[in-house]
């Protein structure tokens, strides 16, 4: 007999869109559905990153090989409250969609996760293998909480993973990197009409990312599987007056890399762009804040194969194999692993992950527990 019913499935969900945890706050994420687990005879650990921030970690079985299950906990600010046509922060049902802020990305893929262990507990059913939930923080910015994960060996003894990102009836095996990079230029003030007096901090930042933009977009370096590198400035600060020449600019960078063209590669070529620069006179610093690694996993595997063949049975139709732009969990929680290692991104959602008036189908979220039910078990069979 099921454990929960259709209500008290979409009361978890309303329960966690109901905590606010925008870019922090995952402990009290983390601590509810320890909570949860609890009640149902599962054992949680929260693994602290700050006082507000913590990776949760959960494991049913007892012997055997370990699928690994990974979802975030964290969500993106909801914008302009006045856009949304309902409340971002309580789950609302019209027209056979759950409208919230982490309605797909991803509370109910994490819901959804979580429900499937404890109905598979409460049945008995997984009489061999281990499944192991972790739950990250910061997976929006930083992606520090799978950082935490690797760093701390917790999946050195997985076999194979699934994310439970918003693929909706897709299965995702590959996606590219994503590199943050920050590049501040120093100069020094001087009157518009006395340039010669000071130094433009604009001038060489301008240059660099000039020339990157050229050496990124001309590259015959492409993927077959997932395409170009694509490069974007996405912020650019300099000057307080316009009459006066500025002593300080900076300009942030992000990169979505690809196996041919990866993060190392991508890094170094910025690298000498800003020490050509400082040759000439100028004052850059390169930082990275962020790097991430694309990830290529098997097209077919036991996992992604016999997703596609549960998942048919929900969507009605053959579910496809795809390789997708954006990053994951994933880059970090492979660190070390074989290219051949099991992965595959697969949970409820659709388009609308970061929008106003985020939401997902009700009927994917629900069929989504049962799917994942089926799964869990049947990779161990």
């Amino acid at each position: 007999m099921a454990v929960f019913s259709d209500e008290d499935k979409i009361k978890i969900f309303a329960d966690l869109v109901r905590i606010k945890s925008v870019n922090d706050h995952e402990t009290t994420v983390a601590t509810y559905l320890q909570r949860l687990l609890a009640d149902h005879g599962i054992k949680a650990t929260l693994m602290p990153s700050s006082p507000t921030r913590s990776n949760l970690v959960a494991e049913i079985g007892t012997q055997g090989p370990v699928l690994g299950v990974s979802g975030h906990m964290d969500v993106v600010t909801p914008g302009d409250l006045d856009q949304w046509d309902t409340d971002p922060f309580e789950l609302t049902e019209r027209q056979g969609q759950l409208y919230g802020r982490g309605a797909t990305d991803m509370k109910s893929g994490l819901a959804a996760m979580v429900i499937a262990m404890i109905e598979i507990e409460a049945a008995q059913t997984l009489t061999t293998g281990r499944i192991r939930l972790m739950a990250t923080v910061a997976e929006e910015i930083g992606e520090t909480g799978s950082q935490l994960f690797y760093e701390q060996g917790t999946m050195q003894d997985v076999d194979a993973l699934l994310i439970g990102e918003p693929s909706g009836y897709n299965i995702a095996f590959a996606h590219k990197g994503s590199i943050d990079v920050r590049i501040d230029s120093a100069g020094k003030t001087a009157h518009s009409s006395m340039p010669e007096q000071g130094y433009n901090a604009l001038d060489p930042l301008i240059e660099v990312l000039y020339q990157a933009k050229h050496a990124f977009h001309e590259s015959d370096r492409h993927s077959e599987l997932l395409g170009d590198l694509v490069f974007n400035t996405t912020i650019v600060n300099g000057g307080n007056q316009v009459n006066s020449i500025p002593a300080t600019a900076t300009a942030e960078i992000n990169i979505r890399s690809i196996p041919e063209f990866d993060n190392a590669t991508a890094i170094a070529l910025l690298q000498k762009l800003v020490e050509q620069q400082n040759a000439t006179g100028a004052q850059l610093t390169l930082t990275v804040f962020m790097s991430q690694n694309p990830v290529a996993a098997p097209r077919d595997s036991k996992l992604s194969d016999l997703a596609a063949e549960v998942g048919a049975t929900y969507a009605g139709a053959p579910i496809p194999k795809v390789a997708i732009p954006a990053v994951t969990d994933a880059s970090n929680l492979l660190k070390d692993k074989p290219h051949d290692f099991p992965f595959i991104m697969f949970g409820p959602g659709n388009m609308t992950p970061h929008q106003v008036n985020e939401c997902v189908d009700k009927q994917m979220y629900l069929d989504f527990i049962h799917l994942y039910e089926r799964l869990f078990v049947a990779y161990f069979n």
